[in-house]
């Protein structure tokens, strides 16, 4: 199930009477993507980027391309406070991405959408919101402490964390190695072609593996839930699943 994002929303208590700052007249929900466009491009000449966001949507691509280019969006409403004001910077081939929104109450929305090179191995640190990255042939870890995770086209080695939501790789993926973790979340692996190692475990929810038709060695359990297994299986095989959830079902198919 996908894990919606949080709103920045911050109640003070003022003498122990809480401010019911959300009932306000005038205030209400947010409209990221109606609001204006923001560009910007950072210098950048290394073989790997961090990009380290807290609270907003992050969408990411390879370009044939030499900088880093970066839009955002964002819209909210802070009563009492100040905000949104957003940040961004690029130094030591760490991207940081920041949008404060701080008051007595406060609802504040931003997605940045971020090009980065072609031949650039990408790390993904959000503390909450979204994360969606296509195209990359390069390694590629995400960490989420509260949102999905979804990766489509990769083709580079895969490493996903979140802490709450959900993890799909999908359309065409080639990984040859995936690692995911979620504590709370399904997870959802499809490939389109034999990979060496898949490793997922999730604490609270569905696991289901797709693979092209060859043997593996698979290990599959739930603490909770039932568990298929429907692909070829040796335990010789260099091609190895390992998959787990302590509360819900695991699937390990054969593609169709």
């Amino acid at each position: 199930m996908a894990v919606a994002r949080r709103p920045f929303r911050v109640l003070f208590a003022s003498g122990g009477v809480l401010v019911a700052s959300l009932a306000l007249v005038g205030c209400g929900s947010t409209d990221v993507e109606g609001a204006p466009v923001e560009r910007k491009t950072f210098a950048f000449g290394g073989t790997a980027l961090t990009v380290d966001s807290d609270n907003s949507e992050l969408v990411i691509t390879p370009a044939d391309i030499d900088d880093v280019r970066v839009e955002r969006q964002v819209d909210g409403w802070v009563f009492m406070g100040s905000g949104p004001k957003p940040e961004w910077k690029l130094v030591d081939g760490k991207l940081t991405l920041r949008v404060n929104c701080d008051g007595v109450s406060s609802n504040c929305d931003a997605v940045h959408r971020i090009q980065v090179p072609r031949d650039v191995a990408v790390s993904v640190e959000n503390d909450n919101g979204r994360v969606t990255a296509e195209g990359f042939a390069t390694p590629m870890k995400v960490r989420s402490d509260n949102g999905d995770v979804v990766l489509r086209k990769a083709g580079g080695a895969l490493d996903i964390g979140t802490d709450n939501g959900a993890v799909a790789v999908e359309d065409g993926a080639t990984s040859p190695e995936v690692v995911a973790r979620s504590d709370n979340g399904a997870v959802h692996i499809a490939l389109g072609s034999v990979p060496r190692r898949v490793d997922v475990v999730t604490d609270n929810g569905d696991v289901q593996v797709s693979l092209p038709t060859a043997a593996y060695k698979v290990t599959g359990a739930s603490g909770n839930g039932e568990v298929r297994i429907d692909v070829p299986r040796r335990d010789e095989s260099k091609h190895s699943v390992n998959v787990r959830s302590d509360n819900g079902d695991v699937s390990v198919l054969t593609a169709n």
